[in-house]
C-alpha cells in the first residue's frame, strides 16, 4: 500500500486511529513497525498483531486470485463464446459481477464506517462467496485458476510482509501467479499457527469462536476470508483497548523506551544526591555566592532527568526531531502531529525542570551561610 500522502497528513489533525496504523496510513513513530516494536518489547502480545498481518495477508491472496482468475476469463473471453461452455458462460458471469476486487488493507469486517467502507464490505462478502462456490468446483481439480498451471507456487513456509525499518512494500499482492492451493495453504498455516490448541504461536480467544473455525476449515474446507472475521474483529478490539492506548502515550505524547526512562531516574537521584551534598558543604562552610553558583549544575542535570522520567520525553530529541524505538535507537519523527505535540510538551518539560533548577540554586546560593 502506498505511503500516506502529505495533504492527508496535514488534513488530520489530531492522533491516528488503529485501523489507519494497521492499514499504513501512519509515519513514525505511531506507524505499523513502531507498533510492532512497541507489541514485541512492551506489551509481549506480538502474536496477535502477526495474527492480524497473516490474515489481513490472506485476504490480499485471495483478492489477488480472483483478480488474476477474472483477468485470464476476461481475456479468454473469445475462445469461451466460440467453445459455447456453459460452464465458462457461468464463470464468466459471476466473475463479471464480482467486479474489480480493489488490492487495499483488509480491516475489521465488523468495524467500518462510510459509504466507501460499506462498498469494501460489500465486495469482501462477495469475494467470499465467490472463493466458496470456486472451492467446491476446483477442490479436485488440477487447475484451479486459468493459465496458472506454470506459475510460481508460494513456498508453504513463506511469512507475509512484516514492517521493516526500510522501504515499505507499496502493494500487498505478490509477484506472481497465484492458485487455489496457495489460497489453501494460506488458511491452514493460520489455523496450525495460531488457533489449534497447543499452537506454536496460540493466541487466546473464545473457545467457541476456535472450535467454529477449525470446523470450517478441516471439516467444510472452506479457506475463504469470512472464516477468520470472527477472529480477526476479536483481535482488532483487543489490541484497540488493551494496547493501543499504551502505544498513543508512549509515543505520541514521550519519545523515550521504558529502559532509558529507568536509567534517566537513577541519573536524577545521583545527580540531586550530588547537588544537595555540594549545596550543604558550601552553606555549611559559609563559602562566597561565586562559589555557591556552582551548585546550579548538578540540580541542572537532576531536574532536566527527573523532568524527563515524569513525562516519558526527552525535551531535546524532541526539538530535534527524534524519537527512541529501541533503547538508544533513534529514529525521525515524520508525523506532523505528533511532531507538534511533542514539541509543544518539551517546551513544558523543560520549563518545570528550569523552574525546579532556579528554585532549589536560588535557596542554596542566597540563604545565609553558617561556619561550622
Amino acid at each position: 500500500m502506498a505511503s500516506p500522502s502529505l495533504l492527508d497528513l496535514e488534513q488530520r489533525n489530531r492522533l491516528p486511529t488503529l485501523f489507519e496504523v494497521l492499514s499504513r496510513r501512519t509515519l513514525a513513530p505511531v506507524d505499523l513497525f513502531s507498533f510492532y516494536i512497541y507489541m514485541r518489547d512492551q506489551q509481549r502480545s506480538v502474536d496477535y498483531l502477526d495474527f492480524w498481518l497473516d490474515v489481513s495477508q490472506h485476504m490480499s491472496l485471495c483478492r489477488h486470485y480472483v483478480r488474476e482468475l477474472r483477468r485470464s476469463v476476461l481475456v479468454a473471453t473469445p475462445d469461451l463464446e466460440k467453445a459455447d461452455s456453459k460452464g465458462s458462460s457461468a464463470a464468466l458471469d459471476t466473475l463479471e459481477h464480482l467486479g474489480d476486487i480493489p488490492l487495499t488493507e483488509a480491516g475489521p469486517s465488523g468495524l467500518r464506517h462510510g459509504f466507501r467502507d460499506y462498498e469494501d464490505k460489500d465486495a469482501d462478502q462477495r469475494l467470499s462467496a465467490f472463493l466458496r462456490s470456486d472451492g467446491h468446483t476446483s477442490q479436485h481439480s488440477p487447475q484451479s485458476s486459468i493459465g496458472s498451471q506454470n506459475a510460481a507456487r508460494l513456498p508453504s513456509n513463506e511469512q507475509p510482509p512484516r514492517p521493516s525499518s526500510g522501504t515499505q512494500n507499496e502493494s500487498n499482492s505478490p509477484g506472481h501467479t497465484v492458485t487455489r492451493h496457495d489460497i489453501r495453504a494460506s488458511a491452514e498455516k493460520i489455523l496450525y499457527t495460531y488457533l489449534l490448541p497447543g499452537a506454536e504461536r496460540e493466541i487466546v480467544l473464545p473457545e467457541e469462536m476456535v472450535s467454529t473455525i477449525i470446523n470450517l476449515i478441516e471439516d467444510d474446507g472452506r479457506d475463504d476470508p469470512e472464516v477468520f472475521d470472527p477472529a480477526k474483529d476479536y483481535v482488532f478490539q483487543a489490541m484497540e483497548r488493551d494496547a493501543y492506548p499504551g502505544f498513543l502515550q508512549a509515543k505520541a505524547l514521550g519519545n523515550l523506551v521504558p529502559l532509558t526512562i529507568v536509567i534517566r531516574l537513577a541519573f536524577a537521584l545521583v545527580s540531586f544526591g550530588g547537588g544537595f551534598w555540594g549545596a550543604f558543604y558550601v552553606v555549611l562552610r559559609d563559602k562566597p555566592r561565586h562559589i555557591r553558583c556552582w551548585v546550579i549544575l548538578p540540580f541542572i542535570v537532576a531536574a532536566y532527568f527527573i523532568a524527563s522520567y515524569q513525562y516519558k520525553i526527552d525535551p531535546v530529541m524532541a526539538f530535534l526531531g527524534y524519537s527512541e524505538y529501541t533503547f538508544m535507537n533513534w529514529a525521525p519523527i515524520r508525523e506532523p502531529y505528533v511532531r507538534k505535540l511533542l514539541n509543544k510538551r518539551a517546551i513544558a518539560t523543560l520549563l518545570i525542570a528550569l523552574l525546579v533548577t532556579a528554585a532549589l540554586s536560588i535557596l542554596f546560593i542566597f540563604v545565609p551561610g553558617t561556619m561550622l
